[in-house]
């Protein structure tokens, strides 16, 4: 998913080099998800960033893996249903995956752009996909991460916070959009920072690393026209219809599982311009240790 504007970053961040040689943080996630056994990628994007990211990270990749292109636009809605005037927000995750329909046509991983997730997410989560299929229930996965492992010190981040039941498969996921470190820890907001609550740095949490089989673009598609019925009596103007809320759907409905995955990596992000330097220097240690070539794409 790399449709975002950058709103808080202040530019394309999905294309901004943090390695040696230009790479951007997508390049290293695709790098991993090559030699985890993926074949193709899809990049979700806006047609206002097309050239860019086509003359950049499109480039670059299309010699090493089949690259594949959708487009997240506003517009991109059911029939009868048009854009609430002022509005310029994206539809949210959801409707990212719905964006790439027609060519998704096959078990897919969803990743962020501006997130490295590590090489082991991709393993575990690629072994998954290879291994199960969709039958009566659908068989979906996710990787978890510790929250602690996944803030920033330069401002407030979103995050799906699981709770899991003793089967390891997820039981519920709760988008909190403001997560922000404190003081005494770290702490969440539901209305813009009027009041916090404390959550543990231990939560695991969901970086958007999922795994799902082709079901699931169906899934989205019958409940995208529920959720716009709501959304534009409602909050025409900032509601998002999140990936985590049409996966919890069917888990109550008894439609799907998810089996929590896990990963050692520490998770690394760019949400700020002040994060960027953290990044540069972590994606340094791993290609000095030899996890990465550099250049990277040889």
């Amino acid at each position: 998913m790399a449709a975002g504007m950058g709103s808080r970053y202040g530019g394309l961040k999905q294309i901004d080099p943090v390695g040696r040689c230009g790479e951007a943080i997508l390049d290293y996630s695709v790098f991993d998800a090559k030699r985890a056994g993926f074949e193709t990628v899809v990049f979700i994007i806006k047609h206002e960033i097309e050239e860019a990211f086509k003359s950049t990270i499109g480039a670059r990749l299309a010699p090493h893996m089949e690259v594949r292109y959708a487009y997240q636009q506003l517009e991109k809605l059911p029939a009868g249903y048009s854009v609430p005037e002022g509005r310029t927000k994206p539809w949210g995750t959801s409707h990212a995956i719905l964006s790439a329909e027609d060519v998704i046509d096959a078990p897919f991983a969803v990743i962020n752009a501006d997130d490295y997730y590590g090489p082991e997410a991709f393993q575990v989560i690629y072994d998954y996909l290879s291994t199960h299929e969709d039958g009566g229930v659908y068989e979906y996965s996710m990787v978890g991460y510790l929250l602690k492992n996944t803030v920033t010190e330069n401002g407030y981040v979103s995050r799906g916070v699981c709770v899991t039941n003793a089967e390891g498969y997820l039981d519920s996921v709760t988008e909190r959009t403001r997560i922000e470190t404190c003081p005494e820890g770290i702490r969440f907001s539901e209305d813009g920072g009027e009041s916090w609550t404390p959550i543990s740095g231990e939560s695991v949490v969901s970086m958007n690393l999922w795994g799902f089989g082709p079901s699931f673009v169906k899934e989205i598609g019958a409940r995208f026209p529920a959720f716009l019925d709501k959304a534009l009596a409602e909050n025409p103007l900032k509601a998002e219809f999140y990936l985590p809320s049409v996966v919890s759907a069917l888990i109550e409905e008894g439609k799907a599982r998810v089996k929590v995955l896990h990963s050692t990596d520490r998770w690394h992000g760019v949400t700020y311009q002040e994060d960027k330097p953290l990044v540069v220097a972590a994606i340094g240690e791993k290609t000095d240790a030899g996890l990465y070539p550099s250049p990277l794409w040889g």
